[in-house]
């Protein structure tokens, strides 16, 4: 029965992983979620965020998960913005040190806005964990368009963001 039960366990999670792996989010093309929310981490999130800005797809992005060390002009030269972009389209937030943070982090920055639709922008394999965070922390009301940048992620990147995406599941369960 243990034996059973255990096998049953194993295929579930190899099942899952591979879903996980294969089924990656991708990019939105269409014009949706005037606020963009970037999450520092991998290559791509920034610039796909500074391109929906330069593209007029959006009005203003937040960066959430700055290094405190960064300063905005620092920022500016390092992905070529320009200072008039920064100062009235680019927010870096300095608290979160992880994704559940950024989660906080967005939060806090929106509960004073009237804003109904966010656009994530992140990395495809961080996608879902990042939404998941943002939707238990988030309220209700506000909608979560989800922009993947895509990348080629590692097998042991995937494996390590499946258990946390799973861990951020069941931690939501208990959050709710």
């Amino acid at each position: 029965m243990m034996k059973r039960f255990l096998a049953s366990l194993i295929t579930i999670w190899f099942m899952g992983f591979i879903a996980f792996s294969v089924t990656l989010p991708g990019p939105v093309e269409d014009g949706a979620g005037r606020v963009v929310i970037v999450p520092t981490g991998a290559a791509g999130r920034i610039e796909r965020g500074l391109e929906l800005l330069a593209a007029d797809d959006a009005r203003i992005m937040l960066v959430t998960g700055v290094d405190r060390e960064v300063k905005p002009g620092e920022f500016a030269a390092q992905f070529d913005v320009p200072m008039h972009v920064m100062k009235c389209c680019v927010v870096l937030g300095f608290d979160a040190v992880d994704t559940r943070g950024n989660a906080t982090e967005t939060a806090q920055w929106l509960e004073a806005k009237n804003i109904r639709t966010i656009r994530l922008v992140t990395t495809d394999w961080h996608m879902r964990r990042a939404a998941n965070e943002l939707r238990g922390t988030l309220p209700p009301s506000i909608t979560i368009i989800e922009d993947a940048v895509p990348s080629e992620p590692s097998l042991r990147i995937l494996f390590l963001e499946y258990h946390k995406y799973v861990a951020s599941l069941v931690m939501g369960l208990f959050r709710g």
